[in-house]
């Protein structure tokens, strides 16, 4: 019977190496950088090579697998693929602010199998393993057990495009109404392992790459969080994310959609 345990091994050990690379870069370098999509959509010198570093090690210690990274790209196929970003939540590292991680996780036909999100700055490691729960350190996670929407913690994201944050912004205000308060945090992979770890209640952002949900949407999952996916709930948006403790999971949905979630 397949055991992906073992590559949470490898997917942590990788991490923890990148993750001392992009801590080296940072403290000792002005942080050049490029952009992207947009002129807020930026990339740095260090996921580039922190990207280089994960491909080069999974290439030594898992041959011939492909990868699939946010940098350099690549494609999910039947089998076992690795997904990495290299730094989620690039922005915030570029300002020196400590909640960025990197991101790997094992895909088997597409799905998430195994995974480790690894905060340089702390040394923190989010990891989970399919059917083997979810863990911080080492220490179980389990999701918050809340059951009223009110009194419920919702993390999210914005687009980079300046129009569609617009619309986004007026679902936040509305969302503001009905839980206890919002968090904007900036890296997608630590706002899942935070609903795994019961910090926030529940997340919901559009427009993620794999790469940014991979290891987190199992790391929650594992640890009890409803999780939906990019293209597994349209009435959020073919390109949504949400992962939510089960006892405000429909509530959220609803109330998301009701704030017009689904239509930005």
């Amino acid at each position: 019977m397949f055991d992906p345990r073992p590559l949470v091994d490898i997917a942590t050990a990788i991490g923890r190496e990148a993750g001392v690379l992009v801590q080296r870069m940072r403290a000792t370098a002005v942080v050049s950088f490029d952009t992207k999509s947009t002129a807020t959509d930026v990339v740095t010198a260090a996921d580039r090579a922190s990207e280089q570093l994960v491909r080069t090690r999974l290439s030594e210690l898992r041959p011939g697998e492909p990868v699939l990274g946010e940098e350099e790209g690549g494609e999910v196929v039947e089998g076992l693929t690795w997904v990495v970003d290299p730094i989620d939540g690039t922005v915030n590292y570029l300002y020196g602010i400590p909640w960025y991680s990197v991101s790997i996780a094992a895909q088997l036909d597409g799905e998430s199998v195994a995974g480790a999100v690894v905060e340089p700055a702390t040394g923190r490691v989010w990891t989970a393993a399919r059917g083997h729960g979810a863990f911080l350190d080492g220490s179980p996670l389990h999701v918050s057990a809340t059951t009223d929407l009110s009194l419920s913690l919702l993390g999210y994201g914005f687009a980079y495009r300046a129009e569609r944050r617009q619309r986004q912004a007026d679902t936040w205000a509305a969302m503001a109404t009905r839980v206890r308060d919002l968090r904007r945090a900036g890296a997608a992979s630590l706002d899942l392992c935070s609903v795994a770890a019961g910090r926030l209640d529940a997340y919901a952002e559009h427009g993620l790459g794999r790469w940014d949900w991979a290891a987190g949407g199992l790391i929650a999952a594992e640890a009890g969080a409803v999780v939906r996916l990019p293209g597994s709930s349209p009435e959020l948006g073919e390109d949504a994310t949400f992962a939510a403790a089960p006892g405000i999971a429909e509530a959220m949905h609803g109330a998301l959609v009701e704030s017009g979630f689904g239509k930005v």
